[in-house]
């Protein structure tokens, strides 16, 4: 399970990407170009770690590194992979400097990221058997979702389970300007 190592190390710093990469672009001093001169520095960061580094693992296992030499479908693939984490790392400091704050911008990025994931997946490597292939939710699945659901929501959840029985969705004051979905069942 070495893989699980690797998958929090990559949690961890993506989680500080985003207050590392604002904090950075706001200790340049400079409004108009401090999200460049972040980003300039990404990329500095990313020719330290995405190319000396890989070049100096390969020649420590004696790999070749006439990387223009690498088959053709590895190499575009990885290049497209890297142009658009790029981009995506440009539209974090875009996002930044639209008054985005790291906290609100970093959970929709890292929200929306996995969705974009499941779906270009599914549309690429469908199931065995279609779409009909897709099994449905389980009903403990169900109550899960809908109960995160009306977390994110501010959504009071219903006192007892049973998705298919609500009757009404009313949204009833809670006061100050917040509305709570109010559900009911039979």
């Amino acid at each position: 399970m070495a893989w699980l190592g690797w998958a929090f190390l990559t949690v961890v710093s993506w989680g500080v990407y985003g207050v590392f990469l604002h904090t950075g672009s706001l200790g340049m001093a400079d409004p108009a170009n401090g999200r460049i001169k972040a980003f300039l520095y990404v990329g500095l960061a990313y020719f330290l770690t995405a190319v000396l580094a890989p070049m100096a693992i390969l020649a420590a296992k004696g790999a070749s590194l006439a990387f223009w030499e690498y088959p053709a479908k590895g190499l575009w693939w990885s290049l497209i992979a890297g142009i658009v984490g790029a981009v995506g790392a440009l539209g974090v400091l875009l996002a930044f400097g639209a008054k985005g704050t790291p906290a609100v911008v970093m959970s929709i990025i890292f929200a929306g990221a996995p969705v974009v994931n499941a779906l270009y997946s599914i549309i690429a490597h469908p199931p065995e058997g279609g779409w009909g292939g897709i099994k449905p939710m389980s009903e403990g699945a169900k109550e899960i979702t809908f109960r995160a659901f009306c977390v994110f929501m501010n959504v009071q959840p219903p006192a007892r389970t049973g998705l298919h029985s609500l009757k009404a969705l009313p949204f009833v004051p809670m006061g100050a300007g917040q509305r709570r979905l109010m559900v009911s069942f039979p």
